[in-house]
């Protein structure tokens, strides 16, 4: 399966909200755009995966070190750290995630995720 990247995230404008556009094992492939702050929130039964494409995000760690995060790196939250990714100007990312988690950590605040 052959997957262009750049074609995938010109479908979308908004941010924060994960778009799934490939299935990898249990897990899906996810692109998304951030801008602003999102939430503190955790995962506590699994690691978060981001991957930088374009820009550049920071990982704030709740009670420890702020990480920049730039195009072509990667940062993983390990399970269970209270985390919130951010950026000043729009970042494309893409997530790697298993089937079914909420992006919060929380399926009740959880933005859904559209296939595309």
């Amino acid at each position: 399966m052959k997957v262009n990247l750049a074609e995938k995230l010109a479908h979308f404008s908004t941010h924060w909200d994960p778009h799934v556009i490939a299935d990898y094992n249990n897990n899906e492939v996810m692109v998304v755009k951030f801008q602003g702050e999102f939430p503190f929130h955790h995962h506590p039964d699994t690691d978060d995966f981001f991957l930088v494409l374009e820009g550049e995000m920071v990982m704030d760690i709740e009670g420890g070190e702020s990480h920049v995060v730039k195009a072509g790196e990667l940062y993983i939250v390990p399970t269970g750290v209270t985390h919130r990714p951010r950026a000043e100007a729009e970042c494309k990312v893409l997530l790697i995630e298993p089937k079914g988690v909420p992006n919060t950590g929380d399926p009740e605040t959880a933005a859904p995720k559209p296939r595309i």
